[in-house]
C-alpha cells in the first residue's frame, strides 16, 4: 500500500534537493498517464484533484479511482485536494480519501488568510493530514495565453511568509514569485532572489503553482532554493489536446476510443521528462523506506440492544449515529447493521473507517461523538465492545 504521508515525502525532497511532481488528474487517462510515468521513472508522485476542476468530473468517482490506482502502485503516492476553498471543502476532501489538502485563501487579506488556513490546519492535523497553504496570489491566464503576466499578481513577501507559516502551522507553502496558472506566451520572469529570502525565512518545503512554461534552468534554480513540490497541468492538457487533434486528422469520423488512444502516452512522455529534470526519478525506494505509509484504520463496535426496545427505536439510533458520526472530520465511512443469532436475539455492529490512526484518536474526543454516546447509546447499552485495526486493502 504505497500511499505515503505527503509531509514526509516533501520533507525528503526538501532535504535531498529535488522536487516531487504534483500532476492534476482530470480523467482516467490522466490518472493512468501520471501513475505509469511515475512507475517508469521509479519516482514519488502527488495526484492533485483540484476543487476548481470539479465541474468537469464527478469528484467522488475520480477519487475512488485515484485511491485504487495509488494502492496498486509500486511507487509512493500522495493524493492532494488542490485549491480547496474552505474548511468544509477540506473536510470533504479528507472524507473522500485525500491525505493532503491545499487551502487557497490567497485572495484574502493576510489576517483572513491566516485565520482560514489555521482553521484547516487544526482540523487536518488532528487527522494526520498534510496542509499546504498559499501566500501571495498566483493569477490565472486565459486558455490561449497572454503576452505578459496579469496585473493582479501579488508577490509573496518574505516577512509575511515567516509569520504566516509559523502562526498557521502549515507543512508546505505555495509562493508567488512570477509564475501563473496557465501559459504565458514566452518564459515567465521569476524573482529567484525573493524565493531565496522566503526559503530562508520559513524553513519548510516550498511549492510552485504554474509550472508550465518554465525553462529547465528555471526549474533547477527553484529546486536549489527550497522548492520541493511543483504543480504541473496546463502542458499536460495541451499535449492531450494535441494528441486528440492528430488522431482526428487521421480518423475524421473516429470513435471516442480512437481519438483518445494516444492521450495516456502523450501525458506520460511529458511527465517522465519533468520527473527526470526535477530529480525525483529513482527516489521511490528510499522514500518508501524512510517515509511513513498512509494507513487507514477501521473500528468495529459490537453490542446488543435491550429486548424491550422497539425496532423503530433501534433504527432511529442507527440512522442518527451514521449521520452524526459520519460528519466528524477524518471519518471516511460509517456502516451499521444487525445479525440474527440462533438464540433469536439481534446483535448490532458498527464499522467506522477513519482516514488514519490520528483521525481515530481524535474521533474519540470529538464533541459530536461524546454527545451521541452519552445521550443516545450509553443509556440503553449494557455493554459495548470496540476494536480498532489497520484496514487491509
Amino acid at each position: 500500500m504505497p500511499l505515503t504521508n505527503m509531509t514526509d515525502m516533501l520533507n525528503h525532497a526538501y532535504r535531498h534537493g529535488y522536487a516531487v511532481g504534483a500532476f492534476n488528474v482530470s480523467s482516467f487517462d490522466f490518472l493512468e498517464g501520471v501513475l505509469t510515468a511515475a512507475e517508469n521513472c521509479r519516482a514519488p508522485v502527488v495526484l492533485n484533484l483540484p476543487e476548481t476542476h470539479a465541474a468537469h468530473y464527478n469528484f467522488d468517482m475520480l477519487m475512488a479511482a485515484a485511491l485504487t490506482g495509488a494502492r496498486r502502485a509500486a511507487i509512493p503516492v500522495a493524493i492532494c485536494l488542490d485549491h480547496g476553498s474552505s474548511l468544509s471543502a477540506a473536510v470533504n476532501g479528507i472524507k473522500a480519501g485525500c491525505n493532503a489538502v491545499m487551502i487557497d485563501a490567497s485572495a484574502l487579506p493576510l489576517d483572513e488568510n491566516l485565520r482560514c488556513t489555521k482553521e484547516v490546519v487544526d482540523m487536518a492535523h488532528a487527522c494526520g493530514v498534510t496542509v499546504e497553504g498559499e501566500l501571495g496570489y498566483v493569477p490565472w491566464v486565459a486558455g490561449d495565453g497572454e503576452e505578459k503576466p496579469p496585473e493582479d499578481i501579488a508577490y509573496t513577501l518574505p516577512a509575511e511568509a515567516k509569520a504566516y507559516a509559523e502562526r498557521s502551522g502549515i507543512d508546505c507553502l505555495a509562493v508567488s514569485i512570477g509564475t501563473v496558472h496557465g501559459l504565458l506566451r514566452g518564459t515567465p520572469r521569476l524573482d529567484i532572489t525573493r524565493l531565496a529570502k522566503i526559503s530562508e525565512a520559513v524553513g519548510i518545503p516550498l511549492v510552485i503553482h504554474g509550472g508550465t512554461g518554465l525553462g529547465d534552468d528555471q526549474f533547477r534554480k527553484l529546486i536549489a532554493h527550497g522548492v520541493a513540490k511543483i504543480n504541473y497541468y496546463t502542458a499536460l492538457a495541451d499535449v492531450a489536446g494535441a494528441s486528440i487533434r492528430t488522431q482526428l486528422q487521421s480518423h475524421p469520423h473516429g470513435s471516442y476510443p480512437q481519438l483518445t488512444s494516444g492521450v495516456r502516452d502523450a501525458i506520460g512522455a511529458q511527465i517522465e521528462r519533468m520527473i527526470r529534470l526535477w530529480g525525483s526519478g529513482g527516489r521511490a525506494a528510499e522514500v518508501l523506506q524512510q517515509c511513513r505509509p498512509w494507513q487507514e484504520v477501521e473500528q468495529i463496535a459490537l453490542y446488543n440492544m435491550p429486548d424491550k426496545m422497539a425496532e423503530t427505536e433501534v433504527t432511529a439510533i442507527l440512522q442518527q449515529g451514521m449521520a452524526t458520526l459520519g460528519r466528524i472530520p477524518g471519518v471516511r465511512k460509517v456502516r451499521a447493521g444487525k445479525s440474527r443469532q440462533p438464540d433469536g436475539h439481534d446483535h448490532y455492529c458498527w464499522i467506522i473507517r477513519f482516514a488514519s490512526q490520528e483521525a481515530a484518536d481524535h474521533y474519540r474526543t470529538h464533541p459530536s461523538y461524546l454527545r451521541f454516546i452519552d445521550k443516545s447509546l450509553r443509556p440503553v447499552l449494557p455493554d459495548l465492545l470496540t476494536v480498532d485495526y489497520i484496514a487491509a486493502e
